[in-house]
């Protein structure tokens, strides 16, 4: 396949399959005649129906480039077969990104477990320093959706693996790889591939670029076939505890985010700001929605909405920091999940298990955790602030909602999940204790 130029970009044919933000993006940025839209749902495509094309169509049909999105997984998908034919063919938003902004400084942030919160860490603190900043992809805005771009505009991305699978021209100046743990194997597979899908940010690497590494050996063991490629630094928290020590903000408390912040630490070194700067943004922070996020504090309860959790281990590092915990579990479970907590925290759970998939809970908390079953979000929670209230002699306590999976039995997504369970607490505030 050759390399995609921008006169290859604008002579050549597409086909932009996904009408979801990132294809529509796509769409509005190309803004030419020889392109065509597509997705698995029909109805997605009512409002588009001059570039609109059906399935029977593009089988006759040749494109120069095929653009998926992020979300169309290309082995199940109802074009499985085009595609399989046409790999070669196969772009994405992050690599037309690149195309238009070779010259643009990128700060690329992706991994499993934080990369929403140090992908807008990252924003606030360049933003603070009067730079013209952008946050973009899988977080943000959608990366073709950016306007009135400079040569010194910088921009923030997050990329997720689905997004870095399918690229094949994308490239960045700072390249973070947070932390790798068990997700996404539905998709992927098995870990090995997940973790090449997130490897792919330095496929098109230089000697002038950098890789920001974290210290696991499922990682480190990996990249040596892209060690020529940028330059590479291994982050070590301990490194960096001095700065760490400073961090008073309560949203920072767990072990994983003093890595992920160890990640920013490092990274402005290579740009002038202040440490003082960089630490006043981050006490200053009020965290995102859903992640982590104190809801309620008061007379020795804390209620946590944590919705973004979807694996046991985006749980686990926020179940390490509380004690008497009555924690709301549910939801879809992620392939090849498992509860790996150790078991001198057992003591401080009670699990409120809900929703459709109660028996894969159930046998992963099995003689570890006491738990009780519910069908659905609302009543999983109530019973857990019943708990809590007959618990009245009992300190420091904390109704978590880590749901430990995905939202999509019940819900559109972990916002609305998230959203749910705001209500609930909301209309059971005057028995709060």
């Amino acid at each position: 396949m050759k390399t995609l130029s921008k006169k290859d970009f604008l002579n050549n044919s597409f086909l932009i399959y996904g009408a979801g933000k990132s294809g529509l993006s796509t769409l509005k940025f190309l803004n030419k005649d020889k392109v065509d839209l597509f997705d698995d749902n029909k109805l997605s495509l009512k409002n588009f129906r001059k570039k609109a094309i059906s399935k029977k169509k593009i089988l006759k049909k040749e494109y120069d480039y095929i653009i998926l999105s992020p979300g169309i997984d290309k082995k199940k998908c109802s074009l499985k077969s085009f595609l399989k034919k046409n790999e070669k063919k196969i772009i994405t938003d992050l690599d037309i990104f690149y195309l238009f902004n070779k010259k643009n400084i990128s700060i690329t942030i992706t991994g499993t477990n934080g990369k929403s919160t140090v992908s807008k860490l990252i924003f606030d603190i360049i933003k603070k320093e009067k730079k013209d900043v952008r946050l973009v992809g899988n977080f943000g805005l959608p990366i073709l959706s950016e306007s009135k771009i400079s040569l010194k505009t910088i921009f923030v991305i997050e990329a997720s693996s689905y997004q870095l699978e399918y690229s094949k021209f994308f490239r960045s100046k700072f390249n973070l790889i947070l932390n790798i743990s068990t997700d996404h194997l539905e998709r992927h597979g098995n870990l090995n591939n997940y973790i090449n899908a997130k490897l792919k940010i330095f496929k098109n690497t230089s000697s002038k670029d950098y890789g920001f590494i974290d210290d696991d050996k499922k990682i480190l063991k990996r990249i040596s076939k892209f060690k020529n490629n940028f330059i590479c630094k291994i982050i070590k928290k301990k490194s960096f505890y001095d700065r760490i020590s400073k961090v008073s903000n309560p949203y920072f408390k767990t072990q994983g985010s003093h890595q992920n912040l160890a990640f920013i630490f490092k990274l402005f070194n290579y740009f002038k700001v202040k440490k003082g700067n960089i630490l006043k943004v981050i006490n200053n922070f009020r965290g995102l929605k859903f992640r982590q996020q104190i809801i309620f504090k008061k007379n020795n309860l804390v209620i946590i909405n944590d919705s973004k959790a979807t694996s046991f281990s985006s749980s686990e590092d926020i179940i390490k920091q509380y004690k008497n915990i009555f924690w709301v579990v549910g939801g879809i479970p992620k392939k090849g999940d498992r509860f790996l907590l150790n078991k001198n925290y057992y003591k401080f759970l009670n699990a409120y298990i809900y929703g459709n998939n109660l028996n894969f809970f159930k046998n992963q908390f099995r003689k570890k955790i006491s738990y009780q079953t519910f069908h659905n979000l609302d009543k999983a929670t109530k019973k857990a602030l019943i708990d809590i209230k007959k618990n009245k002699y009992t300190k420091n306590k904390t109704l978590l909602f880590s749901p430990s999976a995905a939202s999509f039995d019940m819900f559109k997504n972990f916002e609305v999940r998230g959203e749910k369970f705001n209500n609930i607490i909301k209309r059971s505030r005057k028995n709060l204790i």
